[in-house]
């Protein structure tokens, strides 16, 4: 049996656009970096780019758990002496927005030449518009909570199974039983309200 290989300029691209407002980075990255090497595809081929477009607006709110935006730091280096610079993340959100869920982004791809041609069809901006309205981007519903383990849709649903209660729990409620009938029947009958006398007219 022959596996399918991808050609070069074969499939055609399709555009995606998804809301980053209120997503946390690590986890809209997660959604966002199969997209772009095509591995949502069944026709992914490692040494072909078979991804898909994808545009992120919002990217300016986007959030993180913890206290992240005050310890996460990003280091940069211009080659020279001294060069070295390292910023947190609150700091960088002010100067430039898009690179937080970017650098995210590309830490998920390949190392490569073919992974950055990926990178690039990655568009990202701040707030709600971008100009990509005549490729007629499909809506992406970001995912909710945390990403689900791979094969999960296709797993049957977990059975739930009877827990079997000790012995000696079993036997203490069937011994309870009859002590509680037994006082049952053992208690005063109700009284029946007494009637009322009619009244003398």
């Amino acid at each position: 049996m022959k596996c399918y290989q991808a050609k070069t300029g074969e499939l055609s691209a399709q555009w995606f656009t998804i809301d980053a407002e209120g997503q946390v980075v690590g986890r809209l990255a997660a959604q966002i970096a199969p997209i772009l090497m095509g591995k949502h595809r069944p026709t992914y081929t490692p040494h072909i780019d078979t991804g898909d477009y994808v545009i992120v607006t919002n990217v300016d709110k986007v959030v993180f758990t913890g206290d992240k935006w005050r310890q996460k730091t990003y280091q940069r280096y211009s080659g020279h002496t001294g060069g070295q610079r390292e910023e947190a993340a609150w700091s960088l959100l002010k100067r430039r927005p898009e690179q937080i869920l970017e650098l995210a982004v590309k830490r998920m791809m390949p190392k490569n030449k073919i992974g950055r041609h990926m990178l690039g069809k990655l568009k990202l901006y701040v707030g709600s518009d971008h100009p990509h309205q005549a490729q007629n981007p499909a809506p992406l519903e970001p995912y909710a909570g945390r990403p689900a383990p791979s094969g999960a849709i296709l797993a049957p649903p977990p059975v739930e199974k009877k827990r079997r209660r000790p012995a000696a729990e079993a036997a203490a409620t069937t011994s309870a039983a009859p002590v509680e009938d037994q006082a049952q029947e053992t208690a005063a009958p109700a009284q029946p309200p007494a009637e009322e006398a009619p009244a003398a007219e």
